[in-house]
């Protein structure tokens, strides 16, 4: 008889039990786990991929209220909403059972039970782990947003949801790899327009060169190569929204007729002189501070005062300490259905690595690092040397305005100092392959005696 492709973890403090499980349900399905302490469930599920949970109610003696099971069981769902959960109880507390179905239990089995019962319940929560599965990558393949619980971004998206609705210009202030493209997209998912174009423009790639012809359009003849009337950029999103990322960079003589397009919601192309009229949102993004900008005369105080009728900073990542790990799970998640994979998770290891990383590109650096992490990684499960992290360190003010090379560089050197200069140990405690300290001791010429 061929078996089912599938894990399945017993929880049971009576050894007996868990015997009589696996005897039974390793003739049926590829890996049996089993656990006689429930307070070991995060560890199992953070290492291995669990269709199924046989999980007992009770676990202290004379107590009888299975309020330990309803516990595991809402830990368990939290942590793998994927996984069925099947109870077993003894008959005299089925009500409880019952009741633990409306917290997200599969179902649940009466001791001593019957074992082709157990076996066909056991059968149909494989089923509805992998039907779940299959709804929660639908589900991530949609889903565009992470908010996360730290007050600093909930205030910046509970301003968004504020002035999404109206038509005010919004300036979007942070960090490289806060995330400003994906707040401003979500104003925009959420506004009026939310059926007509959300246009990206990256004013720091566009050379100047090309910024009036691309932006405004031209018409027929109004340079060389100019061979048809063309609109622009900001003409094809009309009615929708135009989102003008780092906008700090553009040059001054531009940020005039930038001002005068956003002022009189008009465009005149190349080579034309009648103005057009525009029916759109402007949201614009930098990671300069604009009034030290204008202060310095780098930038004007007439296109700054327009572009920020609702101004919005989103927080670095360190200090968001409390979303570390979940927005690392929304990336893993994300780049699970990107790639096609299924059940992919951190070892505990790289779980403490992600928390206690400066994460000083925010983000984005997130979000390279758990990518090539997911390709790389062995078994569909995520380990430290995956996910290649420069160092560990938290976040200090100290260096906040060093090169990101120069931070590494110092950080490597105190480890390998504390370390006696012993690779192994070094490369361990900065979360590195040794292969890969050896990378960096050559890069940045470090002497290791």
């Amino acid at each position: 008889m061929k078996k089912t492709q599938a894990s399945i973890l017993i929880i049971d403090d009576q050894e007996d039990i868990i015997f009589s499980a696996k005897i039974l349900l390793k003739k049926h399905f590829e890996v049996i786990h089993t656990l006689t302490n429930p307070k070991n469930i995060i560890q199992i599920l953070a290492d291995n991929t669990i269709d199924v949970v046989l999980l007992d109610m009770n676990y202290r003696i004379g107590f009888e209220d299975g309020k330990e099971g309803l516990y595991f069981l809402k830990e368990i769902k939290k942590l793998s909403p994927k996984t069925s959960v099947i109870l077993m109880t003894a008959f005299g507390k089925v009500e409880t059972a019952v009741e633990s179905l409306k917290s997200g239990a599969f179902d649940y089995v009466l001791k001593p039970w019957d074992n082709d019962k157990l076996l066909e319940t056991v059968k149909k929560g494989v089923d509805e782990s992998r039907k779940n599965q299959k709804k929660i990558k639908k589900d991530l393949g949609d889903q565009s947003y992470f908010i996360g619980k730290s007050s600093n971004i909930q205030k910046a998206y509970s301003l968004a949801e504020k002035v999404a609705k109206t038509d005010a210009n919004v300036l979007i202030l942070g960090e490289n790899g806060t995330g400003k493209f994906v707040l401003a997209h979500y104003i925009h998912s959420q506004s009026n327009r939310k059926d007509s174009t959300f246009m990206h423009i990256d004013l720091g790639a566009l050379n100047e060169n090309i910024f009036e012809s691309e932006l405004f359009g031209y018409a027929k003849g109004a340079f060389t190569d100019a061979k048809t009337d063309t609109a622009g950029r900001l003409e094809s999103a009309q009615n929708g929204t135009v989102f003008l990322d780092e906008i700090g960079n553009v040059p001054l003589h531009l940020q005039a007729k930038l001002l005068q397009v956003i002022q009189t919601k008009t465009v005149t192309r190349l080579g034309e002189s009648k103005p057009r009229p525009l029916n759109l949102r402007f949201i614009t993004a930098t990671n300069l501070d604009l009034k030290a900008e204008v202060a310095k005369k780098l930038f004007r105080e007439d296109l700054f005062y327009r572009i920020n009728t609702m101004e919005i900073e989103l927080p670095p990542l360190r200090e968001r300490l409390e979303d570390k790990i979940p927005l690392a799970y929304f990336l893993l998640h994300k780049m699970m259905f990107k790639y096609e994979k299924d059940s992919v998770v951190f070892n505990q290891k790289a779980l403490e690595q992600i928390e206690k990383h400066a994460w000083n590109g925010n983000i984005r650096e997130m979000e390279n690092r758990i990518e090539r992490a997911i390709i790389l990684c062995e078994n569909n499960i995520i380990t430290s040397t995956d996910l290649d992290l420069d160092f560990v360190t938290v976040y200090d003010e100290k260096t906040d305005d060093l090169p990101l090379s120069d931070i590494e560089k110092a950080t490597i050197e105190k480890v390998l100092i504390k370390n006696d200069f012993n690779i192994s140990k070094s490369a361990e405690e900065l979360g590195l392959s040794r292969a890969s300290l050896y990378r960096r001791i050559e890069k940045y010429n470090i002497t290791t005696l």
